[in-house]
Formats: C-alpha cells, sequence, structure tokens
C-alpha cells in the first residue's frame, strides 16, 4: 500500500515521554515492523483493535468545507501514546498500524477551489476510498476491530464499504453528527459517504444522532423522511425542545442498528466548541459523546470506530488530541468489557 505510512517504535519513541515508576500506553502497544500483506501480518496477532489515521483533508475541499481535518492523527497519537498503562487502558490488546497519506491532495488543498480543482479533488477522493476500503476489509477479516481516526467524514465510505465486504453482508451505522452526510452523488466529497454506500448497496440501516435543524435542508429532511432505513433525531428536539430523552434515543438508535454488524461515526462538528470543519458554538457535550461512544462499543455487532472533521492547529491541538483519545479508551473500555 503505497499511501500506507508504518508508524514505526523509532516514531513512537520520539513521541513518547517517560516517568520514572510509570508506564505509557505507548510502551505496550503493538507495532508491525514491515509490511507484506495487512492481513497476513494480523491476522496471527495477539491483538483486538487497530488503530489507524488517515491525513487527509481533501474530501472537506471537494466539499467546499473549511480543511484542516489531516492534523487530527497527528495531534492524537502524540496524546494516546502518553496514557497510563493500567487495567482500564489495554494498550497490550492494541496495535498502531500507521496513517494513510496523500501528498498530491496537500497540492490541490492549497489551491483555490475553481470547478477544475474540485474535480480533481473528487477522483482524488475516490483513490482514499478504495484505500481505506481495503484497509478496513483486511483488518475486520482478520477478526480486529478498526478505529479509524482523522480526516474528513468522506471516509465514511471505507469504512462501510470495507466492513460490508469483508461480513458479505450490508451493514449499520450509527452517526453522532450535525450533518446527515447524505447529499446528492455529484462527485465523492466528505456530504455524501452515506448517500453513495447505501446507493451502491453496502449500507442498510442509518441512524443519525443529534442533526441541526439550522444545517439541514427541507430537500433532506423529505428523503429522510421518506426512507424507512434512515432515522435520526435533531440536536434541538434533544436539548433545546427537551421532546426526546437522550437515554431513550441512545436505546432507539441501537435498536435500528443493532441487528447486525454496525460502525460507530463520530463527527467532531457534533460537540460544542470543538475545532472541527464545521465547528459549532451549540452541540453536545464532551461527556455526551464519550457516553455515546461508550453505549454503542458495549454491543457485541459494534465492529468499528471512526472519529473525524476535527481540525486542530498548534494551539488546540491538546484540546483535540486529548477528546480522541478519551473517545478511543472509551470505545476499548466498553468494546472489551
Amino acid at each position: 500500500m503505497q499511501n500506507l505510512v508504518l508508524f514505526t517504535s523509532k516514531d513512537r519513541d520520539t513521541l513518547l515521554k517517560l516517568r520514572k515508576g510509570e508506564s505509557k500506553f505507548g510502551e505496550l502497544v503493538q507495532l508491525i515492523p514491515n509490511l507484506t500483506n495487512i492481513y497476513d501480518d494480523i491476522v496471527n496477532l495477539d491483538v483486538d483493535y487497530v488503530i489507524f489515521g488517515i491525513s487527509e483533508d481533501i474530501g472537506v475541499y471537494a466539499n467546499y468545507g473549511q480543511t484542516g481535518t489531516y492534523r487530527a492523527w497527528e495531534a492524537s497519537i502524540k496524546f494516546l501514546l502518553n496514557i497510563q498503562n493500567n487495567a482500564y487502558t489495554k494498550p497490550s490488546r492494541v496495535l498502531i498500524l500507521g496513517h494513510l497519506e496523500y501528498p498530491e491532495a496537500r497540492e490541490i488543498v492549497n489551491q483555490k477551489p475553481s470547478k477544475k480543482n474540485i474535480s480533481k479533488a473528487r477522483t482524488l477522493v475516490e483513490a482514499i476510498d478504495k484505500d481505506v476500503t481495503y484497509l478496513v476489509s483486511s483488518i475486520v477479516k482478520a477478526g480486529k476491530i478498526p478505529i479509524v481516526i482523522g480526516g474528513g467524514h468522506n471516509n465514511a465510505y471505507g469504512n462501510i464499504k470495507g466492513l460490508a465486504l469483508a461480513t458479505n453482508d450490508r451493514v449499520n451505522v450509527v452517526n453522532f453528527d450535525a450533518h446527515t452526510d447524505f447529499r446528492a452523488e455529484e462527485g465523492r466529497h466528505s456530504g455524501n459517504g452515506f448517500s453513495y454506500t447505501y446507493a451502491e448497496g453496502f449500507l442498510k440501516n442509518y441512524f443519525i444522532f443529534g442533526l441541526h435543524e439550522n444545517y439541514t435542508s427541507d430537500k433532506l429532511f423529505k428523503t429522510l423522511n421518506k426512507v424507512k432505513a434512515i432515522k435520526y433525531n435533531t440536536y434541538e428536539a434533544l436539548e433545546v425542545r427537551n421532546e426526546l430523552d437522550y437515554n431513550t434515543e441512545l436505546e432507539r438508535g441501537l435498536s435500528h442498528v443493532s441487528s447486525k454488524a454496525f460502525g460507530i461515526e463520530i463527527d467532531c462538528d457534533a460537540i460544542e466548541n470543538i475545532p472541527s470543519s464545521a465547528a459549532s458554538p451549540s452541540g453536545f457535550s464532551v461527556k455526551q459523546a464519550r457516553e455515546f461512544v461508550h453505549y454503542f462499543a458495549k454491543h457485541e455487532n459494534a465492529k468499528y470506530l471512526h472519529i473525524c472533521e476535527a481540525t486542530p492547529t498548534k494551539k488546540t491541538e491538546t484540546k483535540v488530541g486529548k477528546l480522541i483519545t478519551y473517545l478511543i479508551t472509551d470505545f476499548i473500555r466498553a468494546n472489551g468489557h
């Protein structure tokens, strides 16, 4: 895989901050020294989770969005490695694989979004789709659970298709998000990963948790209400008008997706004041996001976690890196119960 950069022991040692009398998460995680074939390299490894990053924001750019999502992996990994190793964090059950990187995408993203550049970007998103699909399907076929960090929400496409190909069946998804990402199939970008996988027969049941009423078009609401396989709630119904109860809605979401293999998608846009491609001053709290991950990860059919759309800067990388690390460890703790 030419776009996969393996995470090496040298990378780990550069980022680790050791303290006397303490053992850090990064000291006990597993790594692959060199790659021959992903499935063969991991199938016999004694791990449950395979973490990899996607350092791209071309999918966001292709959707005329706020770029910067390519930095989330780098911000997260340095914090994850330096949490404590203890009975709660289980680092020996984790393989850190590395990250997908696309230098040619950086060149396009730094240009104005002209028609020509958007078209180029959407073609490149299709190439990224193939890589993510291949990685996720290989990891799932090898009996492990992928934890995917960073990039735009375009990468939901590869996660869903990869899981569907590995299980040889349509799969379900729950999406903690302010947006549907069920937009028109107009060329691949961060706003239509779910509509594409639904149209192509990889996605069956889809639950969107916490849609923002101000940012969902009338046309989209009509589509959602028409398609039986899609259920949703809105942030305003839950948190502003108190028409819906958070815990009852968690149960409703789980009953919609848990009958078969399902993925958990977390868009950082949904969390209040988190630097992301569509950051919002109004949204769920970090505590609610963590409870959400814990609740769905407990189910035996939860088959991957994807955390996307965060756009950390030097100033905000601690906030973002710690948030993503909390969500990763919440998933592992609940899933390996």
